[in-house]
This record gives structure tokens, C-alpha cells and sequence, in this order.
């Protein structure tokens, strides 16, 4: 799995118990999952459609710094299907697994819009073309 993104816990980012707030945390990983969505379909109309079930396993405190990291699972005609772990980079404990995070490739009318990809591909190979 490949680490792309990584966050500093802000005061901001706490619940009443003064570690990261859950939703927080989900909010950073359904964007973290769009923008390499967007990237690899090359589609900025492409949503989250789905996410499964999620389980916390660890946490993090304010000043902690976590990483997110994600991984293709499955190409679909329009859709892309990944999964995340978050660690914290200071406790080196998995925070959360998200299994399946399934992403949908869309047209102008808001209509599923098949990608025609079928393997991940690396910006930089695409500049070269």
C-alpha cells in the first residue's frame, strides 16, 4: 500500500474525549480517495459511491501525525474500487482499515460514465507520452 497523504492533529480535529474525531478522520479519507480516484480516471466528476463497513483500532492525539494510504483493488467499467488504512506515524498503530471504497466516474448529466482503465497509472508515465 502506498502512503500518499499525511495529516497533522490539530486542536480542531478533536472530540470531547481530545482525540481525533472520527468524522474528521473520514471526511480525510473520502478525499484523499477521490483525489486519487480523479487522478486515475481522469475525470473530476468522479463521487464516492459507497464505503464499507469501518472499525477503529487505534486513535490519535493532538500533534500526532497520520498517514493514509491507499490501494486499487478493482477496476470496474466506470467505477474504481480501493481500500485505505490510516496509521499514526507516531505510534506506528493502524487507526482504521477501510475495506472497500468504491468510486464512480460521471458524466456531465451526473450519469456513470465508463473510464475504460483496466491497471493504475503513474502521472509521471503519462507525462512522457
Amino acid at each position: 500500500m502506498r502512503f500518499h497523504t499525511r495529516k497533522w492533529v490539530k486542536p480542531e480535529d478533536l472530540n470531547p474525549n481530545g482525540t481525533l474525531f472520527g468524522g474528521r478522520l473520514l471526511e480525510w479519507i473520502d478525499e484523499e480517495a477521490a483525489l486519487y480516484s480523479i487522478i486515475q480516471l481522469e475525470n473530476p466528476k468522479t463521487v464516492t459511491k459507497f464505503i464499507s463497513e469501518i472499525d477503529f483500532q487505534s486513535s490519535a492525539k493532538q500533534g500526532d501525525i497520520i498517514e493514509i494510504g491507499i490501494e486499487v483493488i478493482k477496476f470496474g467499467t466506470a467505477s474504481l474500487t480501493l481500500k485505505c488504512e490510516v496509521r499514526n506515524k507516531m505510534t506506528r498503530k493502524t487507526i482504521i482499515m477501510v475495506d472497500r471504497i468504491v468510486m464512480v466516474s460521471l458524466d456531465e448529466d451526473g450519469n456513470a460514465k465508463p473510464h475504460g482503465k483496466t491497471e493504475i497509472e503513474f502521472v509521471k508515465n503519462r507525462l512522457k507520452e
